[in-house]
């Protein structure tokens, strides 16, 4: 006979292993749309299955569901997670969690227009696109869209911040 745990593990940031966040603004009906894809790497110590339920605890204690419904930051100030946006750069933090990336000078603009940017936060590792390697935008399109990658991840708006206010 076999039981199984229901006691949730204890959450280490190391369980992350690398996260990546990439800024890119793509057409909508409506003008350029800024996203956000963050996903882990998977070369936590413990593998890729590792990171995936890493990267889950972190999302639900935060309030984000994985494959959940569309989170609106803006109709939720008490949500506990904030967009940065400053000196190019693209911040996205959390509790016990902040990464930032280069963003694109079309993602800006785009960001500073609709004042949100859409941030797709996947449990589904990449390990192909690493930090400081450029990514393809085929790459890119067929990872983001792909059906996997967006059931196992929370949908964020956040409004947009800068230092500026």
């Amino acid at each position: 006979m076999t039981s199984t745990s229901s006691e949730t593990r204890p959450f280490h940031l190391a369980d992350l292993g690398t996260v990546v966040v990439l800024a890119w603004s793509g057409e909508a009906p409506d003008g350029a749309m800024p996203y956000l894809l963050a996903y882990p790497l998977g070369d936590s110590a413990d593998g890729p299955e590792a990171s995936s339920a890493a990267v889950r605890q972190l999302l639900e204690s935060n309030s984000l569901p994985v494959g959940g419904d569309l989170v609106d930051g803006a109709a939720k100030p008490s949500l506990p997670v904030s967009l940065l946006v400053e000196a190019g750069q693209a911040v996205v933090n959390m509790w016990q969690f902040r990464a930032q990336c280069a963003a694109p000078p079309e993602w800006l603009e785009a960001v500073a227009e609709r004042g949100f940017a859409y941030l797709v936060f996947t449990t589904r590792p990449w390990p192909g696109a690493a930090p400081g390697k450029p990514v393809d935008a085929g790459a890119l399109a067929a990872f983001a869209g792909a059906e996997e990658t967006l059931k196992e991840a929370a949908h964020i708006v956040l409004p947009a911040r800068s230092l500026r206010g």
